[in-house]
């Protein structure tokens, strides 16, 4: 299981109902190489079918595949991990339901020294983020690539840029020291899901060579 290159996370009102796993399916032949599930809103039965269905595809594709925010459906469905916030479970409650042998990923926002407590207590990766103004999370505090550099020196976990990530910006959070670009909009509000995921997938290809 890595965190490494397209991160994408799932949106039930771009991909309403069974259209989920289709795009999915599309973004992971564009090179989506981590898939987090995110659904808010539908009921505990939908999640858990649409959760296991994704796990099933990524299993095949040997992709990771990541829930958000709840640990009992991660530990339910198998996920390879968990992404949890501030709002959620602790770490730590986190670690007891899922286990030793499944990821969790943290979001930090632009906070290092949370990043480092979260690495400290056994986070498996970091996510930093808004970089830029995102249509998901327009509130969203801001981070800079100044912290991506400091963190990428600072932490022996992978790093996660998250927040208005597009083909076009993506490519200077890498080269800052983002190991995966985590998007919603930029693939799953797209016409070509897979075309999407193949312009974001590409901006790692030099850059993972060389580090």
């Amino acid at each position: 299981m890595t965190v490494r290159g397209l991160y994408v996370i799932t949106d039930p009102n771009l991909s309403p109902g069974r259209r989920m796993l289709h795009d999915v399916e599309e973004a992971i032949a564009g090179g989506a190489r981590v898939v987090q599930y995110r659904n808010k809103t539908a009921d505990y039965a939908t999640r858990r079918r649409q959760a296991r269905e994704i796990r099933q595809t990524c299993r095949i594709r040997q992709v990771t595949f990541i829930v958000n925010d709840d640990v009992e459906l991660a530990a339910e469905v198998d996920a390879d991990g968990v992404h949890i916030g501030e709002n959620d479970a602790s770490l730590s409650a986190a670690r007891r339901v899922v286990g030793s042998a499944r990821l969790i990923g943290v979001s930090c926002y632009n906070d290092l020294s949370r990043a480092r407590r979260a690495v400290e207590l056994g986070a498996d990766y970091v996510a930093f983020g808004s970089f830029y103004s995102s249509a998901s999370k327009p509130c969203a505090r801001r981070a800079s690539s100044a912290l991506l550099h400091r963190a990428h020196r600072e932490l022996r976990v992978p790093i996660v840029a998250i927040g208005g990530i597009t083909p076009d910006n993506g490519a200077s959070l890498v080269a800052a020291g983002a190991d995966a670009l985590a998007v919603i909009q930029a693939v799953f509000a797209a016409a070509d899901r897979r075309a999407a995921a193949e312009q974001i997938a590409k901006l790692f290809d030099h850059e993972m060579s060389t580090r």
